[in-house]
């Protein structure tokens, strides 16, 4: 079911007009939006769903990437439980596909999207705090962060884990987000960003003022407008200019596209 925009007051308690409010705080997803990966989601599931008894090339093989696809952004235990049922089998698939991710990256199958350590500086010069988010566990989270050098890129780093156990979509790390680093007093002054359906529908649960798309990983822009995207940005390299940009902050419509 598609999630629906929020719908935005005209003014919030203190008597600021959205337009007036600023982003404080953005929540970035990793792969697909600030990490390139080169479909390894998919090369890992395979190996994950080899290990169960799935072969390659068979329609439940097929069957079951297609859901991975389209599920694209959820946290990645919650797809096994879907996919193999039994709280067993869907650990045993998850623990061989964060191995297999792992190895992955492990041997240099990743890099950053283009401007996305740039963007993420700029944000953070600007005097915004940024979090990273990932549906993966906090073991491949950290692999992907020591591969890049971005230890030290942001203030925080979430997983599901971290925010009781719930990935996208839902809302729970982005209000962890905004809880825990306190950097904003209104969730309207969130910015949520990310390549899927399933980060658009995060936002807009969790209430955030901007919920933006970008087109460098597995859902288009029909699909990130329909879950509530109230921009969509060819990459994340475009979003300090939007973030300062005043039309933007906390203010859905019109909608905007940035284009490079």
């Amino acid at each position: 079911m598609s999630a629906q925009a929020p719908t935005q007051a005209t003014t919030n308690v203190t008597g600021v007009t959205p337009d007036q409010r600023r982003v404080g705080l953005v929540v970035l997803d990793m792969a697909g939006t600030t990490v390139a990966d080169g479909g390894l989601v998919e090369q890992a599931f395979s190996a994950a769903a080899g290990e169960l008894g799935v072969e390659p090339g068979s329609a439940d093989h097929a069957e079951k990437l297609d859901y991975v696809r389209a599920t694209m952004g959820e946290s990645k235990i919650s797809v096994f439980r879907h996919l193999f049922g039994e709280e067993a089998l869907a650990r045993r698939a998850n623990t061989a596909f964060e191995k297999a991710y792992g190895e992955l990256v492990d041997g240099g199958r990743i890099a950053p999207v283009p401007g996305a350590r740039e963007a993420v500086e700029a944000l953070r010069a600007a005097g915004l705090t940024v979090v990273l988010t990932t549906g993966f566990a906090r073991v491949t989270q950290d692999a992907i962060l020591d591969a890049l050098g971005w230890r030290d890129l942001v203030e925080l780093t979430l997983c599901p884990a971290d925010a009781g156990g719930r990935g996208r979509p839902y809302p729970d790390m982005v209000l962890s987000a905004f809880l825990r680093t306190g950097a904003v007093a209104d969730v309207r002054e969130v910015a949520v960003v990310g390549d899927t359906a399933y980060d658009m529908t995060s936002g807009v649960r969790a209430g955030a003022g901007v919920v933006a798309g970008v087109l460098t990983g597995a859902h288009g822009e029909a699909a990130l407008r329909e879950h509530g995207a109230t921009h969509v940005l060819s990459s994340v390299a475009g979003l300090p200019a939007l973030l300062a940009s005043p039309a933007a902050p906390g203010s859905p419509a019109p909608l905007a596209r940035e284009r490079t």
